[in-house]
């Protein structure tokens, strides 16, 4: 199902790292820590009863190490109508691999146990941690992903990825190449994980504070949605959000009031990104990209 182009979109995305995340980046080895992840698990299955009694089509990011180690959860999305995305093996920054061939085994990874665990072939990738390796993209059309969203080069509106950037610190950045690939924008401001999310590890420099009210990021997502409205009326708002941090129960109330505010508003309807992907290549066919 392709979304309408006579209405602002709301996507409701989800990031289901759950223990992979300490596990992997955050190198996790205490009990404590990882069963922070496990929690991930809890939250997932509240945001899909959630889901279910408004209604709503959302897009979960799942990596490979949850769908190995949560199978029957991934089914239960798969089951549900929601789409779901590809978002690395364990959390893996892709920045962190090195090689374009190590990235292309974690990609080729993770589609494996999305297999695996519900028969999905996602079209759809983001990138762990929001950072792209400069052969991403690249690897991304090579197994025939339809768009991505983890980069900032725009907030409401879709674009065409790039190939073939040049970085000079001497002179102009130099701008690549259009590609097949739609990028779906992200932003932190969006994100659930730097709001509310307390990390302290002294020894990766990791610290994120944390713990903000509800009524804060509520006060902020708002406002966003409200300036699209205004400016971009047609605009694409993604959220991004994860289990084990929605899924608290203050922040849960927190979403459902967003949701019942964002139903105020007549000309506005909820997609997968998957959807709102399409949408923007029906409205921009090849050989007429922006």
């Amino acid at each position: 199902m392709t979304g309408d182009t006579s209405r602002s979109t709301v996507c409701l995305t989800f990031d289901f790292d759950a223990i992979s995340l300490w596990l992997g980046p955050f190198a996790a080895r205490s009990p404590s820590m990882i069963s922070r992840g496990e929690f991930g698990a809890v939250g997932c299955e509240r945001i899909l009863r959630l889901l279910e009694r408004e209604q709503i089509p959302a897009t979960f990011f799942v990596t490979g190490h949850t769908a190995d180690t949560y199978p029957h959860l991934v089914r239960a999305i798969a089951e549900a109508g929601h789409e779901i995305g590809h978002h690395g093996y364990l959390h893996e920054n892709p920045l962190s691999l090195e090689t374009a061939e190590r990235e292309r085994q974690v990609l080729v990874k993770g589609l494996e146990a999305l297999d695996r665990a519900a028969g999905v072939r996602p079209i759809g990738y983001r990138s762990p941690s929001w950072d792209n390796s400069p052969w991403t993209i690249d690897l991304l059309l090579e197994q025939d992903f339809q768009y991505e969203s983890s980069l900032m080069g725009n907030d409401f509106t879709p674009y065409w990825c790039r190939t073939g950037d040049v970085i000079q610190s001497d002179g102009p950045y130099l701008f690549g190449s259009q590609v097949n690939l739609v990028e779906m924008p992200v932003s932190w401001i969006l994100d659930d994980f730097p709001h509310f999310e307390y990390v302290s590890i002294r020894s990766l420099g990791v610290n994120s504070p944390g713990h903000s009210a509800p009524s804060k990021v509520e006060e902020i997502w708002q406002g966003e949605f409200t300036f699209m409205r205004r400016e971009i009326p047609k605009g694409v708002f993604t959220l991004t959000m994860h289990p084990q941090v929605i899924g608290r129960g203050h922040r849960m109330l927190m979403l459902e009031r967003l949701i019942a505010w964002f139903k105020s508003h007549s000309d506005t309807h909820f997609s997968t990104l998957e959807a709102a992907a399409q949408t923007f290549r029906d409205a921009h066919p090849q050989g007429h990209r922006m």
